[in-house]
């Protein structure tokens, strides 16, 4: 895992997953291996600590050895919930939590270095991606100065989703160049949702 940045990591496997049959989506098979493992190869050299953010320990999460964080409120938290359980872990150790989707095989190896460097200079406590004019904030990197606000919110006002939540307290944004040939390669934000998803993946993983 990288050295240099103050960075944490944290990959969401929290979802419900209804769109797969309720199979969990990190344990689909991509290209011969979990989709969990291809964000993992991609996420931990970026950062010192990499977490799960989960519902609740998982047992079918445990082979890829790495801490569970479960949602403060398992159930109702949200993906904001799972980035307030996984803060609150790494903070003492790390000062900013970089987080990323379970379903992202194709996410940037700069991503975290990108996200640092544009918080920093714009002062903010988070910063978010923006690509193609779209936010995708399972994509962004927090503060541990955040965790009074974020605990606020989640505990106190019972927020669940993060564009309720950028709403209140917004964040730096980082515009994502898209290639000159954006249908020639994958979006590096590409998210699999459904079993079309993952086809698509699996075509994009094998060209």
């Amino acid at each position: 895992m990288k050295p240099g940045l103050p960075l944490a990591g944290v990959i969401l496997c929290g979802g419900q997953s209804r769109r797969m049959g309720r199979v969990p989506k990190a344990t689909l098979a991509l290209d011969g291996m979990p989709l969990l493992a291809h964000v993992i190869e991609r996420v931990a050299p970026q950062v010192q600590e990499l977490v799960l953010s989960v519902e609740s320990d998982s047992p079918e999460l445990a082979d890829f050895g790495l801490e569970q964080v479960a949602d403060p409120r398992p159930g109702h938290g949200g993906p904001l919930g799972g980035l307030l359980s996984s803060l609150q872990f790494t903070a003492v150790r790390h000062e900013w939590l970089l987080l990323v989707p379970c379903d992202a095989p194709f996410l940037p190896p700069d991503l975290g270095e990108r996200l640092y460097q544009q918080a920093v200079s714009s002062g903010r406590a988070g910063c978010v991606i923006r690509y193609g004019g779209e936010v995708q904030p399972t994509f962004s990197l927090w503060n541990r100065s955040l965790l009074p606000d974020l605990e606020a919110a989640v505990l106190e006002r019972g927020m669940s989703g993060f564009k309720q939540y950028l709403a209140s307290a917004p964040q730096a944004l980082l515009d994502w160049e898209r290639p000159e040939a954006p249908f020639a390669q994958p979006s590096p934000f590409f998210n699999i949702n459904d079993p079309a998803g993952l086809a698509e993946a699996e075509r994009w993983s094998s060209s």
